[in-house]
């Protein structure tokens, strides 16, 4: 009887790198990018937040909401109105996974900071695939693009929203792609579904991809699977999950794809040509994937971007048109995937001048990189305002100390994030949300029920707003304060530099709080 010498079954034998040896160096080059940007969008993200421009709307939001779940709480938050729950907005349950350090670190720098890892991490894959694929300098030319991307600093530098935790899964998904490593791929995109209800299409498309990628087969089957998946998981979370939590019933957010034309269907027709109007739709398309000189979009992997770039331009909402704000940041790992696939394909020809194609292309990707630069907010970093505490910020920080944790407080959009951390706080004036999204005008707004009132009526410098007061005119902002002290009880505490604090007199005015600390401590999403 024959034996089977063991070794013939362990394949090549895999020797360690050595320590410090170009080997390890390139493993290591990755990592070393991720830390380097999760450095500079921290500093950003927290610089900001130390000069009052953060917002209640959405850093508070997002504070109550995970601060709820550290507390094993459902995520009602007070700053969206009374009992509302966040996942009838959006759904973002793997926004959870954030609660354990939430509870080690109770403040809203944790959530920046955590978001600042998260959007950094991203690079891994992608500089990992760049160095393998097109070598080491394009690793870093990859690094350098993706890191400064205007998608990803304004994600950086506004307050923090949950598809942080969406863009490495889909970095480290598309990375697998690009090895044609199907069940890998959808591994690592799988949990978008519960990142927000419209990555499921996106997942959709990671699952098309493989379709029409993987051959005829188990691959075939397995992305026709994974596409199936997502668009039922979206559909699923649309139609039944976020109407269950919503104190309307409904999807908060389907008025933005219906408003314009009637219905969905009317939307849907009429897409073709909405999506090029207004112009500045045109121009974030291009802006999209400009930072890979265009060239993403001779790659294949450009599908993935569809969805996200689909419901934007069909949407009645004019923030989702733009470059501001957080939207195109999930998008900024496909453009870069996209940009390897499409220089890999040239680097495995044998044309003669395939090695200059790839050379002067990243040399492209960085002359855009660093024309682009100075338009989006990782520019704050250079201006002086940035690094300079005012006036106004310190009497914010002192009156803002005189209010006792626990209590409820009303406060000022840019000041809510201030006291979310310690106290129950909802906004002033009162945003009478009332299971509707963006309704502003009211008659007579409710009256306030918070223990303290803290209102500010500077508009300091917050990119990516423009100075003016929210949700509500200055005029009546000012015309509620003075009711507050005329008519409801509260009494004047100090006012500094614009910033006014009240404390309402025990006994007058009604029930303090409007609801109560227990019920309404939870954050909003």
């Amino acid at each position: 009887m024959r034996t089977i010498d063991d070794k013939s079954l362990r394949g090549p034998r895999v020797v360690p790198a050595a320590a410090g040896s170009p080997r390890s160096r390139s493993a290591l080059l990755p990592w070393a990018w991720a830390g380097a940007l999760c450095v500079l969008y921290s500093t950003v993200a927290v610089r900001r937040h130390l000069l009052m421009r953060t917002t209640g709307y959405d850093l508070g939001i997002f504070e109550q909401a995970v601060r709820a779940y550290a507390e094993l709480r459902a995520p009602i938050v007070a700053l969206r109105g009374e009992g509302f729950h966040l996942l009838g907005d959006h759904f973002h349950p793997l926004l959870a996974a954030l609660a354990p350090l939430y509870r080690i670190w109770p403040s809203p720098l944790c959530l920046l900071i955590a978001q600042s890892a998260l959007l950094a991490l991203a690079v891994v894959p992608l500089a990992r695939w760049a160095a393998r694929a097109l070598g080491r300098r394009a690793a870093h030319v990859v690094a350098v693009g993706y890191g400064l991307s205007w998608g990803i600093a304004s994600a950086a530098a506004f307050d923090f929203h949950e598809v942080c935790l969406g863009v490495p899964l889909l970095a480290f998904s598309l990375e697998a792609l690009g090895r044609r490593r199907w069940g890998h791929a959808v591994a690592w995109a799988a949990p978008l579904l519960l990142v927000k209800e419209d990555l499921g299409l996106t997942l959709a498309a990671v699952g098309g991809y493989i379709a029409l990628k993987g051959g005829p087969g188990r691959a075939r089957r397995l992305g026709l699977a994974t596409a199936g998946a997502g668009l039922l998981g979206s559909l699923i979370e649309i139609r039944l999950v976020l109407p269950a939590f919503s104190q309307g019933g409904e999807y908060a957010h389907g008025a933005n794809l219906t408003a314009g034309h009637g219905s969905l269907l009317a939307t849907l027709a009429h897409a073709p040509l909405d999506a090029l109007r207004p112009d500045i739709k045109a121009m974030t398309l291009i802006l999209v994937f400009a930072p890979s000189a265009l060239l993403a979009l001779r790659s294949p992997l450009a599908i993935v971007a569809l969805p996200t770039l689909g419901w934007r331009m069909v949407s009645e909402n004019g923030f989702h048109w733009g470059t501001a704000f957080h939207y195109s940041a999930i998008l900024m790992p496909v453009v870069f995937a996209g940009l390897i696939d499409a220089l890999a394909g040239w680097r495995r020809t044998d044309h003669p001048l395939a090695t200059r194609h790839v050379r002067a292309s990243l040399a492209t990707v960085l002359a855009v990189t660093a024309v682009m630069l100075p338009s989006f907010p990782l520019a704050q970093l250079a201006q002086r305002a940035t690094w300079r505490t005012t006036g106004h910020v310190e009497a914010g920080r002192v009156l803002l100390a005189r209010i006792p944790d626990g209590a409820t407080v009303a406060a000022s959009n840019r000041l809510a994030p201030q006291l979310t951390s310690r106290c129950v706080v909802v906004l002033f004036p009162t945003f009478p949300v009332d299971g509707r999204l963006y309704r502003y005008e009211r008659g007579q707004l409710p009256p306030p029920t918070a223990e303290w009132i803290v209102h500010d009526r500077e508009t300091p410098e917050a990119w990516p707003y423009e100075p003016g007061h929210w949700p509500y005119p200055i005029e009546q902002q000012e015309a509620e304060l003075a009711a507050a002290r005329q008519r409801y009880g509260y009494e004047l505490v100090a006012r500094r530099d614009g910033i006014t604090l009240l404390h309402r007199v025990a006994g007058r005015g009604g029930a303090v709080g409007g609801a109560a600390p227990a019920r309404t401590a939870g954050r909003v999403g």
